[in-house]
Parts: C-alpha cells; sequence; structure tokens
C-alpha cells in the first residue's frame, strides 16, 4: 500500500523526533553508571509509569493481541495471563517497595544483599546474570519479529532491492513471466527481505539514542512515544466505531464471542463464519479452557510472587526515587497500559471481523491471523493522516519495547561481570564506553536471533512459560524463606534455565508446550532449590540480618527476627501479609475490569461496559484505603544508606 505524503511526513517527523530527544538529553546519563543504567534515581514515578507502559506496547505484543481477541472474543483477557500481566499488582501492593529498598543497581547486585559475597553467592550472581542476558536476547529478538514485516507493507521504498539483496533470488523473477505458485513464492521471498531489512534499520535509530544516553533518553523518548501511541489508539477506536455497527459485528461474530466467562469447555463454535478459527484453537490447546486458565493463574500466581525477572521491569523499579515511588509507578503502568491499548486492538479486531473474515476465510487453514493488524491498516480504512500517526505509534510501541532491554544488557555485563570480577576500579567513563559496546554487541546478537523467529504464538510461550517458568521456584522462594541459601538459589536457576532451553528445541516443542510442562519443571526446580539449600550451609546471619533489617518481607523469617533481638537489634516484624494479599486478589479484579471496559466500550456493549466501570469504581475505592494510604517508604526506625555514584 503506497501511503500518502503526509503519513510519510508524519512518520519521518516522529523518527527525527525520537533521536533529536534522545540526543538532546544523552548529556545528563554522561556522568557516572548510576545515572546511565537509573537515571540517578531522579526521575518521577509518573514518567517511569509512561516509560514502562511504552515498552509493553510493542508491536508484536499487539498483533498478537489482535489475533487472540479475534479468535476468543472476550475470553482473551484471560489469556495475557501467561506473561503474567497481573506481575503488576503484585509489584504495585508490596514487591516494587521490598526491590527498591534494596538500593542495588541491577537484579545481580541484589543477589549480594540477600546472600552475601561467599562462593555460593558469587555463582548465584552469575547465574542469574546468564539468565538476565538470555532473557534480553528473547525480548529483543521477539520485539524485531513484527516490526519490519509491519513497515515492509507501507513503506515505499523497496531497500532489499536497493541494497542489491535480491541476489539471493532467480535473476527470472525480475521482469520475467513467472506465474502461479512459483511467482508467489518468488515474490514472498523478496517481500521476506524487505521485511529483514527494514526491521534493521528501525533497530539500528533506536540503538542510536539508547546506547549513548541510557535510562534517561529512554524514558523520555518512551513518554513521547506513549502519547504518539495513545492518540493513536483513540483514533483507531473511533474508525471502528464509526464504521462498524452493532448489527454487523454481530453477524460476524459467533454466539457467547463477547462474554468474557466459561465454561469446562471453549464454547465458541466458528464452523458456519471461519472453520480455519475452530483449527486454530485446536492447534492453540485451549478447548479445554479451564485446564488452560487452572495452569496460567497457577503459573502466574507463582511467577508473580517471584517478582520482576531481570530486566527492563525491574530496572524501571530500582531506578524509582523511593519505595513509594516505586510503587506508585507499578499502579500508574495497569491505568496508562491497559486503556489506550486495549482501545486499539478493539478497534483493529472489530475491523478485521466486519470487512475481513473473507479474505481470512479464502486462505483456508493458511489463514494468517497474526498478520491482521497489518492487513487492516493496509485496507484504506484509516485515514490518511490518521494512519501515519498510527504507524509513527506501532514504530514507536516497537522502539520502546526493544530500547528498555536494551538499556538492561550492559548493566549485568558491565555491572555485574566487569566491575565484579574483572576491574573493580576502572574510571566511570570507562565503563560507559564499554557499557556502548556491549549495547552493539547485544543489537547485533538480538537482530541475528529475530531473524530466525518465525511465529510471535511460539516465542510468547517460551519466553513467558519456559524461560520464566523456570526463573519462579528460586526467585519465589528468595522473599519468604530465610533458610534459601546461595547454592539453593545457583541450583534452582541452574535447572529452570536448562528445562527452558530444552523446551525451546524444535523437536521438544512440537509435542509439549511450555505452560503444559511448566508444572513438571517448577516442582523440579523446587526440588533443587529445597535439596541445595538444605545441604549446605546455612547464608551468613548477619547477612540474612542486614537484609531483613532494611527490606523487612513477611514470610518465614522467625530465626532472623530471634537472632537480631538476641542482639539487641529488634525490629518491627511485618504482619502485613494478609492486608498485601487482600490487596492483591482486588487488585487482580481491578486490572481485570480495566481491560474488560474498552473492549465493551468499543463493541458497545453498555450494559456489561457499566457492570465493568462499577467494579472499577468499587475496588478503586477499596486500594485507596487499604493500599495508597498505607504506603510508606521503609519500616519504622530505618535510615536507608545513601547510595554511592556507581552502585
Amino acid at each position: 500500500m503506497a501511503l500518502h505524503g503526509i503519513d510519510l511526513f508524519i512518520i519521518f517527523g516522529y523518527l527525527a523526533a525520537t533521536l533529536t530527544i534522545g540526543f538532546w538529553i544523552s548529556n545528563k546519563a554522561a556522568k557516572d553508571m548510576r545515572g546511565y543504567y537509573l537515571g540517578g534515581n531522579k526521575l518521577p514515578w509518573y514518567a517511569l509509569g509512561l516509560s514502562n507502559a511504552s515498552g509493553m506496547f510493542d508491536v508484536a505484543g499487539t498483533m498478537w493481541l489482535v489475533s487472540i481477541l479475534f479468535i476468543y472474543g472476550l475470553k482473551s483477557i484471560w489469556i495475557p495471563w501467561l506473561w503474567p500481566v497481573f506481575n503488576q499488582i503484585f509489584l504495585m501492593v508490596f514487591l516494587s517497595i521490598w526491590l527498591r529498598r534494596s538500593g542495588a543497581l541491577t537484579g545481580a547486585e541484589w543477589i549480594t544483599l540477600r546472600f552475601g559475597d561467599g562462593k555460593s553467592a558469587r555463582m548465584s550472581h552469575m547465574i542469574v546474570v546468564v539468565f538476565a542476558l538470555i532473557m534480553v536476547l528473547a525480548y529483543m529478538a521477539y520485539g524485531f519479529l513484527g516490526i519490519g514485516k509491519l513497515a515492509a507493507q507501507f513503506m515505499p521504498f523497496d531497500l532489499a532491492a536497493l541494497l542489491r539483496l535480491n541476489v539471493f533470488l532467480p535473476e527470472a523473477l525480475q521482469g520475467s513471466a513467472l506465474v502461479g505458485d512459483e511467482l508467489a513464492r518468488q515474490t514472498n521471498a523478496m517481500m521476506g527481505m524487505n521485511e529483514k531489512v527494514y526491521g534493521v534499520l528501525i533497530i539500528f535509530i533506536t540503538s542510536l539514542y539508547v546506547i549513548k544516553g541510557g535510562m534517561y533518553s529512554v524514558v523520555f523518548t518512551e513518554v513521547l512515544q506513549f502519547f504518539i501511541m495513545a492518540l493513536a489508539s483513540v483514533g483507531v477506536a473511533y474508525i471502528a466505531m464509526t464504521h462498524v455497527s452493532t448489527e454487523a459485528l454481530a453477524a460476524a461474530i459467533p454466539e457467547d464471542w463477547a462474554n468474557p466467562f466459561f465454561d469446562w469447555k471453549l464454547d465458541l463454535d466458528w464452523s458456519k463464519i471461519l472453520p480455519s478459527a475452530n483449527t486454530k484453537i485446536e492447534q492453540d490447546g485451549y478447548s479445554l479452557f479451564t485446564i488452560f486458565f487452572m495452569l496460567v493463574l497457577f503459573k502466574g500466581i507463582l511467577g508473580s510472587m517471584a517478582g520482576p525477572a531481570p530486566n527492563y521491569d525491574m530496572q524501571r523499579v530500582l531506578s524509582a526515587r523511593s519505595p513509594v515511588e516505586a510503587a506508585k509507578m507499578s499502579w500508574f503502568v495497569n491505568v496508562v497500559m491497559i486503556v489506550p491499548r486495549y482501545l486499539l486492538i478493539a478497534g483493529l479486531t472489530i475491523l478485521a471481523l466486519v470487512y475481513f473474515t473473507g479474505d481470512l476465510r479464502t486462505m483456508g487453514e493458511n489463514a494468517d491471523f497474526e498478520g491482521l493488524l497489518a492487513f487492516v491498516l493496509s485496507q484504506g480504512l484509516i485515514p490518511a493522516g490518521l494512519l501515519g500517526l498510527v504507524l509513527a505509534g506501532l514504530f514507536a510501541a516497537f522502539m520502546s519495547s526493544f530500547a528498555a532491554p536494551l538499556n538492561a544488557a550492559p548493566a549485568y555485563v558491565v555491572n555485574d561481570i566487569y566491575r565484579k570480577y574483572i576491574n573493580p576500579h576502572a574510571s566511570e567513563k570507562k565503563y560507559l564506553r564499554i557499557s556502548y559496546l556491549v549495547s552493539a554487541i547485544f543489537v547485533l546478537t538480538g537482530t541475528i536471533f529475530g531473524l530466525f523467529l518465525t511465529s510471535i504464538d511460539g516465542i510468547i510461550n517460551w519466553i513467558t512459560a519456559g524461560l520464566g517458568g523456570g526463573y519462579v521456584a528460586a526467585n519465589m522462594i528468595k522473599w519468604y524463606w530465610w533458610r534459601m541459601n546461595g547454592w539453593g538459589y545457583f541450583w534452582g536457576m541452574f535447572v529452570g534455565i536448562a528445562f527452558a532451553l530444552l523446551l525451546g528445541l524444535p523437536f521438544v516443542s512440537d509435542k509439549i508446550s511450555a505452560i503444559q510442562a511448566f508444572p513438571f519443571f517448577f516442582f523440579a526446580c523446587l526440588v533443587a532449590v529445597i535439596v541445595g539449600s538444605l545441604a549446605t550451609k546455612p547464608t551468613e546471619m548477619s547477612v540474612l540480618q542486614e537484609f531483613y533489617i532494611r527490606t523487612r518481607p513477611w514470610g518465614f523469617w522467625k530465626p532472623v527476627q530471634n537472632a537480631l533481638e538476641a542482639d539487641g537489634k529488634g525490629v518491627e516484624e511485618n504482619k502485613d501479609m494478609k492486608r498485601d494479599l487482600t490487596n492483591v486478589a482486588v487488585g487482580i479484579v481491578w486490572q481485570s475490569a480495566l481491560v474488560a471496559a474498552p473492549v465493551f466500550f468499543v463493541i458497545r456493549d453498555w450494559d456489561k461496559l457499566a457492570i465493568a466501570v462499577v467494579i472499577i469504581a468499587i475496588t478503586s475505592v477499596f486500594l485507596k484505603y487499604r493500599w495508597w494510604d498505607n504506603l510508606r517508604d521503609y519500616a519504622p526506625g530505618y535510615t536507608p544508606p545513601t547510595p554511592s555514584s556507581s552502585k
């Protein structure tokens, strides 16, 4: 599709503005490592919240969410619990406060506070660095997956031909008389090359300001990107609501599509409208939806109690000015990320349902549901100007989701390997120069991995249930059980990483999905944690006391509490577990209503929208009095140490 001149002006204007802001603000990051990785802990919670929300508003994920809303209707609001999306609720209620109280620069540095600096702690330190770097590469490759395809659909330049990448195709393709399947195959190959080239180009642009400016550039550019995406989302929702009548939508969906609740089986029958949708449901393995729901709930609660993985989410928490601001930032993410994103998703989905179900039907069993987003945008329903804004917003979404892990990668390599083990006395400028180099290496490596990915759904399942699942056992227990030591953490993570990599192999993933395997490898990781901890000496009591005094978690910490009292350093015990878990349960209901409300609004189901709004209002009042009003930075009587510039 050829873009109008005003659309191209908006897109290139956005790219120029992003680079300008990123470089202009980068001088603030050049002072030291804390400034580069955490913005010097001077960024306000609402800016970090907008930045974090922008980083989660990714292109590949949006493509996936459009595809599952199309197929599963309102029941799709439960499927993203695979991530799990409600980890933000656990973060806002108590885990962001506990994590930020550490004053650490990275998640791996946090290990030293929890396990000390002995051999077991160093092994734990290294294993979490390895995990963090694998996750960074996975997120970068995942972010790359959708952006090239989107750009190649709309941008006016055939970059593959321009760069003469078409030499890999038969010469007969150019001006030949090829027809039928062979012409389609070779045309698709050329389009595939264009997708890769555009993907690499946009990654290069993003990398320029992230590598130069660190967290400052990431946050300030992501705030701009968020407002572009929010405006585009409102515009698409408006177009969908004015183009699609409720009668037309009702004729395009199966019975029960607009009902978020479900029985034992998923009662959606597409056979009369789009038989390939039934096939997709069977392939996904979600027909017995209650079993799937129980699995994602089980995995989601355990994963959420483990706290954030060592990626952009953790870096945002550690970047907050105070523990309370870290909690407020996590709350704000739910509001500003969910509402505009689901306006966009719902708008694109109902346009696809009404106008393009026929095209999908002609594709038969090869219907590309993940390509719906690009397909809808390319069909002329979105007017000039707004289309440019939407595409700029989607480019912004990719740049945000790519920039965040790219900023996290050098933090782990430079701070947690080079500074800790190789050259602890180098200058801040040298650490920053090495950070630039590490970022460049990760850009190259993440891009290479992205070139070989083909399925958004596949990589999402592996990241969430495979790689993320391997993280759960060790990182959950570290908060709540005093007897877990560095060896228990190391072996739990080692087993988790090994299982995750095994589940990523094609001959394994074809036979069992990561979410189905989760209960088994979680149990294996749990055994590794317990045996590894009990078979070795406990962490030194002085280390545990310092961690407990500073962080003040609830759980099984009575021996540490008793030891503090015996040493005359008794501190107030955290008795907030019941209140925190109640707030989590209410918060998950609040968040789920926030997801459903924009969809009900766009499809004009006013009765269900009214119910969702009432639920949001009641739960918001509850959380105001039971959560917000009880936030505090540190336990009474504790004064935090002032962090150094590099620590």
